[in-house]
């Protein structure tokens, strides 16, 4: 059977990049190879990319296969110039291991094992409403890992160290060679004895047992802005759990409840506070005291406010975080009813209502043009 081209065989073009045709050959490997691939001509197909790949991976063997074809190539089985078709002696791992750490496990271990950052704590602390609005610090207590004192983090004992581990001569992994009908394959993996460290404690630390980290506990003080919200976190970068490796440590998160105001609620950066006005200071106005968080102040209720009427004070909110603005304080007036008048009271309401003209007459001067088209016609 005439062989197939090797540009085919690996689905590039002709003019295809070093990089292209490793590329190509990295799935189509991984396509074919026996060990996941259980079609008859899976075999076949992977010694084809093989072959194809070492081929026009070599500039001086794509060479000649550009100009003179697979006779170019094919000076004998393994000789000058030619394809060792059987792969015998090639480590396939050498040259690009990746391709097949799927195949065979773990194969990703190839240098000693790498630094890992440490993971994130969370706390939480409550505070009043009014440290929420001004800001104000708090020192928090977590239990955390942190290096072993004792050790400085290596895991031996004081006044010994960590050896090289035999095993894998530091690398941190080993390499075991296999044959298959394909020819000899390596396979690298992490180093059981020291778990890809690369080296090995003999003496461990009696404080941390030989891990190099201890659960400490640690007191941390923390900045609380102006304007924080309930529910909000504050990230304290660095101050979570520490790395192994020499990784770099998690962050600690802390949660802010933020407890209710007896008079004021919130609305973003505006403070509300709900103003009771009984009927004379409605119908006549009045200058009454509004709280505020930093005293009282006086404000002016027209003659003639309506319930739902909303007054607001400028600037005496709540600071916007990270900013110089600070919300308002927003005053809406609720119209104070009152339920328990007296004989002489009643009296002088009663006298009141005679003089006013009833709702039904404000409501018939209220009505648009075209009821009063409407009733006129009517």
């Amino acid at each position: 059977m005439a062989k197939r081209d090797y540009y085919d065989a690996l689905g590039v073009p002709k003019g295809a990049s070093e990089e292209e045709v490793r590329k190509a050959f990295r799935k189509k490997a991984m396509e074919f190879h026996p060990d996941r691939n259980k079609n008859p001509d899976a075999e076949d197909r992977f010694k084809e990319v093989n072959e194809a790949y070492q081929v026009l991976i070599d500039p001086q063997k794509r060479a000649r296969y550009d100009r003179f074809g697979h006779a170019g190539v094919s000076s004998g089985s393994g000789g000058p110039g030619g394809f060792n078709r059987d792969f015998e002696g090639f480590d396939v791992f050498g040259g690009f291991g990746d391709i097949f750490d799927s195949f065979f496990g773990d194969l990703g271990a190839r240098t000693q094992q790498r630094a890992a950052r440490g993971s994130d704590i969370q706390h939480s602390v409550t505070i009043p409403f009014e440290e929420a609005v001004f800001g104000t610090e708090r020192e928090v207590e977590v239990t955390r890992v942190e290096r072993c004192q004792g050790c400085r983090g290596s895991g031996s004992a004081p006044g010994t160290s960590p050896k090289t581990c035999d095993s894998c001569r530091g690398a941190g992994q080993v390499r075991r060679t296999q044959r298959s009908v394909f020819g000899q394959f390596s396979q690298v993996a992490t180093c059981p004895t020291c778990r890809g460290r690369g080296s090995v404690v003999d003496t461990p630390c009696g404080g941390c047992h030989g891990v190099g980290a201890e659960r400490r506990p640690r007191k941390i003080v923390v900045k609380i802005p102006a304007g924080v919200e309930d529910g909000m976190q504050i990230r304290l970068s660095g101050e979570g759990n520490v790395g192994s490796n020499g990784g770099s440590p998690g962050n600690l998160y802390v949660a802010i409840s933020v407890l209710e105001h007896s008079l004021f609620s919130r609305d973003g950066n505006n403070l509300v506070f709900v103003l009771p006005i009984d009927m004379v200071q409605a119908a006549l106005g009045d200058q009454v005291e509004v709280p505020t968080l930093n005293g009282v102040q006086t404000i002016t209720i027209p003659a003639g406010t309506q319930p739902g009427a909303v007054f607001r004070i400028k600037g005496k909110g709540i600071p916007a975080i990270n900013g110089h603005r600070r919300g308002d304080i927003v005053v809406p007036v609720r119209l104070r009813v009152p339920t328990d008048l007296d004989a002489h009271q009643q009296t002088l309401l009663e006298e009141l209502g005679k003089t006013l003209e009833s709702p039904a007459a404000d409501s018939s001067r209220d009505k648009g043009w075209f009821d009063k088209i409407k009733d006129a016609l009517g």
